[in-house]
């Protein structure tokens, strides 16, 4: 690219109230230095004020350099949103954001740095679970952090960003769960970029939330894999063999055994949802 280019920041956000202004000080306090950046959120079927609240961090967005454009639908469904912001938004260089996540300083400069180049790319900070309130989630999160495509992948859960040339390889969203996995498996592991900047994305509270949680992803994979198989030639997620498993579980029996007990309730009628995005909280 010949010049720096524009960025924007899609945060699609669903009764997100008590989480948009934190949401939106952390991206005003990670810009990069770039000639023009935008932050679009979209409230989406909003039975509370997320949009006001967004609103109203206006002024401080000003002073740090940020356009604020506020987008309410009252169409339900983050693949509407995203591909309303998607329509809206004037960046080169993309960023989409989940509503309770927060970035850490730098992570937005430290993006635009990996993405400011003319070939496809995908990228995305190093994440971090934010302390649960439960004891369960607690372990639960211990555990997962140390598996291996959480210390060292991509999956881009929560946060993931593309240039321009990345995300020309498809147009509209589909109507899917994965969306995360949709677009990280659109490139090529070598087109993938993890950047040392960190993020917080929100723990997932209780037994019950958790197996619910993994059920919905598990069906998202499932789902994206019936409806896109040929994009499964570039997933490179492996879960840990048997001695690194086992080493994790003497590490932290607690942890494993959480981790464990959700796997196998997945498998089981308990905690089922009738909706099909579950949440975590």
């Amino acid at each position: 690219m010949s010049q720096k280019p524009v960025l924007s920041v899609l945060i699609p956000a669903h009764d997100e109230a008590g989480w948009i202004p934190r949401c939106l000080d952390a991206v005003a306090h990670s810009q990069g230095d770039l000639p023009a950046r935008e932050i679009i959120v979209i409230a989406n079927a909003c039975r509370d004020r997320t949009a006001d609240q967004a609103l109203a961090m206006r002024p401080a967005l000003d002073v740090a350099g940020w356009i604020l454009n506020v987008i309410q639908t009252d169409t339900p469904g983050k693949l509407n949103a995203l591909n309303l912001g998607d329509s809206a938004a004037l960046g080169d260089i993309r960023v989409y954001l989940d509503a309770d996540v927060l970035v850490g300083p730098g992570l937005v400069a430290e993006l635009a740095g990996v993405l400011t180049t003319d070939l496809p790319r995908y990228a995305t900070g190093s994440p971090r679970i934010a302390r649960a309130a439960s004891r369960i989630s607690r372990a639960y999160a211990r555990f997962w952090e140390r598996l291996p495509f959480v210390r060292s992948g991509a999956p881009g859960f929560g946060l993931f960003a593309v240039n321009a040339a990345g995300r020309a390889r498809w147009q509209e969203w589909p109507d899917i769960i994965a969306d995360d996995m949709f677009a990280r498996l659109n490139f090529t592991p070598d087109e993938r970029m993890r950047v040392s900047a960190r993020y917080d994305w929100p723990p997932v509270e209780g037994f019950g939330n958790l197996i619910r949680v993994r059920r919905r992803q598990n069906a998202g994979n499932a789902e994206l894999a019936r409806a896109y198989p040929e994009l499964m030639r570039n997933e490179d997620t492996t879960g840990p063999g048997m001695g690194e498993l086992a080493r994790l579980a003497l590490n932290d029996p607690l942890g494993f055994g959480v981790y464990a007990g959700v796997r196998l309730g997945v498998r089981s009628p308990l905690f089922s949802s009738a909706h099909r995005w579950a949440r975590g909280r």
